[in-house]
């Protein structure tokens, strides 16, 4: 049975609205880190199998419940789905494994990492499986399978019915995948996580997710810096010291990077900057006791050049040896 969503006949889903980002945070660092971010305020953790520190952000979060920090319902612990569990037989185990290095009996929204599928690779053989099936071959490559992304969802849905996850959503989907999915899905996608920043606004996207009830969270909102060090950036394209968002800075007297997160807040969607510093954590976190006026929301978005710094079309081919577009 299928089902046609609108914003009228499902909820919306609302996760805390700023999060912390744990993509690319040293293992080391991972659990003391977490700890701290729940002390400070954090009820918001946006992890991942494929970041390969799960077990480290586990111990963190049990560290801060054991100390009595906040309750576990309080806390809105999301993960995702790697590309090689795409496969229905396999969605339930690799969603079990999150679930087992998380330390969580339930997940509070588990996504599709990407619409890509590749081919199955064992826990016991690599955990976290990464992009390139077989790294010791001649010439290292992703090796893509044909699951149908309507079947990988039929078993997110089966997560749901069992239990083990609150929602579930999928992540670097564009407008024509989110509607196929709605078409078919008995349980519509909570939320979606793209890539979003001034340079890449996407507000069709998010008109249309706002339209369909579906909660919009931005990874990279910040824009460059995660990029930088990997390459996949430009040093000129940071916004943090952009004129428009220094001037936008100064005039409500906070930083660029508050400014930046305050304008992802304000548009509606929630944000989940990653930082490995602790003393960045409460201000990232300090963003609701100002606004931005009108006129500096008007120029930070007109920044828009639709630059998209996190493109499979682009690094998997220069990382991978693939050419794997997913964005038109």
């Amino acid at each position: 049975m299928t089902a046609t969503p609108s914003s009228s006949c499902h909820a919306r889903v609302a996760p805390p609205p700023v999060g912390l980002g744990l993509w690319k945070i040293e293992r080391a660092r991972t659990a003391g880190l977490v700890e701290e971010a729940i002390r400070t305020g954090y009820r918001h953790l946006d992890a991942a199998a494929d970041y390969g520190n799960e077990a480290e952000a586990g111990a963190g979060i049990r560290a801060a419940l054991g100390a009595g920090v906040c309750r576990r319902d309080e806390l809105w612990v999301t993960s995702k789905l790697w590309n090689t569990y795409h496969h229905p037989h396999h969605v339930r185990p690799a969603a079990e494994r999150s679930l087992r290095d998380l330390g969580v009996e339930r997940l509070d929204l588990y996504l599709v990492h990407f619409p890509i599928a590749l081919r199955y690779v064992p826990f016991e053989e690599r955990y976290p499986a990464g992009w390139i099936h077989d790294p010791h071959a001649a010439a290292p490559r992703m090796e893509m399978v044909r699951v149908p992304l309507a079947e990988t969802w039929g078993a997110m849905e089966e997560l749901v019915s069992a239990g083990l996850v609150r929602h579930i959503g999928v992540c670097n989907y564009g407008t024509a995948l989110l509607r196929d999915l709605l078409a078919q899905a008995r349980i519509p996608p909570a939320v979606l996580q793209v890539e979003l920043h001034p340079l890449l606004a996407q507000e069709p996207l998010l008109r249309f997710c706002r339209e369909q009830g579906i909660a919009v969270t931005a990874f990279s909102p910040l824009g460059a810096p995660s990029y930088l060090p990997l390459g996949m950036a430009r040093a000129e394209e940071s916004l943090l010291e952009h004129p428009v968002v220094v001037e936008a800075a100064r005039g409500v007297g906070r930083t660029p990077a508050q400014v930046l997160l305050r304008w992802g807040v304000q548009r509606g969607t929630g944000v989940i900057p990653k930082t490995s510093r602790r003393e960045r954590l409460a201000e990232n976190l300090a963003l609701f006791d100002f606004t931005l006026p009108a006129e500096s929301m008007a120029a930070i978005s007109a920044l828009d050049r639709q630059r998209r710094f996190n493109d499979p079309g682009v690094f998997c081919e220069a990382a991978f040896g693939t050419f794997c577009p997913i964005y038109d």
